[in-house]
């Protein structure tokens, strides 16, 4: 559905984006990571025709962005990071003016409406003007919008920035329900939702793609060495010399929880010892209540691949005056 070969983007002598390449399959949801400054913004905008290539061939549905730039936005929902809405209209008349806009035929308008209004859950708040509503249902204005079209592609970035906890689930639902029926390419700096929700990850860093898998995949590719971790009622003394003796171990923590010795044992690499661990537990006749592995979080490999002091600044940044004011057809 996405196919981006060599796109490069430069802002003077600034190179935000540097010949990179990937493809998203029809169907999949992925999840765009990256720092601040990294060129998610800068490669959403311009796969969604809002901004101009320096080189490189996107295509989207088939059609190259640059030489069929209309037929590509008949094709794609984009919800941008700022959600540029008109604030002193209700939400059913700016889902309508949307709706034509997007060329949607008057004789389906009131019925896509209603659709992406049910779907974002916004029923409740048709007749309200969209100023007076929370930062969560202005989100889901911005949702609708991206849908009221029908497209075969949404490319939402950031789409619960700002949120509360609860607004944030809410928005990660609807998100696995759009998937459904469409593919969707999403960035954001929440790992958990990229987690739960993504079925693949692709991290980009100065420009360009340095990891592209399943979570899963990429956790257990920098999973280096295995990090097993137990509670047993024994004297911490006792507990360390017993783990002295066992092959594998490369280093040890222990702290006493009351009665409990806490112990962390960091293995080494490639070596799974939870069977031996449990078996020298039983041998010396403790209280086991806890025995689990550790295992590298998403966030973990985003910090190791990409962590850097200060992040730069995304040079689209300077063109988010043009892009904030009104809402793109």
């Amino acid at each position: 559905m996405i196919r981006v070969e060599q796109l490069t983007k430069k802002y003077a002598a600034t190179v935000a984006v540097d010949n990179l390449s990937f493809r998203v399959d029809r169907g999949e949801i992925v999840g765009f990571l990256g720092p601040n400054g990294a060129g998610k913004t800068t490669t959403m905008r311009i796969i969604s025709g809002y901004l101009p290539a320096t080189g490189g061939r996107v295509e989207v549905a088939g059609r190259d962005v640059f030489k069929e730039s209309m037929e590509v936005r008949k094709r794609i929902g984009y919800l941008p990071e700022n959600c540029p809405l008109y604030l002193d209209m209700r939400v059913d008349e700016y889902l309508k003016y949307r709706a034509n806009l997007k060329g949607v035929p008057l004789r389906d308008r009131k019925e896509r409406i209603r659709a992406v209004k049910l779907k974002c859950s916004l029923m409740d708040v048709s007749s309200r003007i969209i100023g007076q509503l929370s930062k969560g249902y202005r989100q889901r204005v911005g949702l609708a919008d991206a849908l009221v079209h029908d497209p075969e592609i949404l490319i939402l970035d950031e789409p619960t920035a700002g949120l509360d906890p609860n607004q944030i689930r809410q928005v990660r639902k609807m998100i696995r329900t759009f998937a459904e029926t469409h593919t969707i390419l999403l960035s954001t700096h929440i790992l958990p939702e990229v987690e739960t929700t993504c079925d693949r990850v692709l991290i980009i860093n100065d420009g360009k793609i340095i990891a592209s898998d399943t979570p899963e995949t990429l956790r257990n590719r920098l999973q280096s060495s295995a990090h097993l971790e137990l509670e047993v009622k024994a004297p911490e003394e006792e507990v360390k010399n017993a783990f002295k003796r066992l092959k594998g171990i490369r280093c040890m923590h222990t702290r006493i929880l009351d009665e409990w010795t806490l112990a962390k044992l960091e293995c080494e690499e490639g070596m799974d010892l939870r069977d031996k661990v449990f078996d020298m537990v039983v041998q010396q006749g403790w209280k086991l209540r806890e025995l689990h592995q550790d295992k590298k979080s998403l966030e973990d490999v985003f910090v190791e691949l990409t962590g850097r002091e200060e992040p730069a600044p995304d040079p689209s940044d300077t063109a988010r005056g043009t892009a904030g004011g009104t809402p793109a057809a």
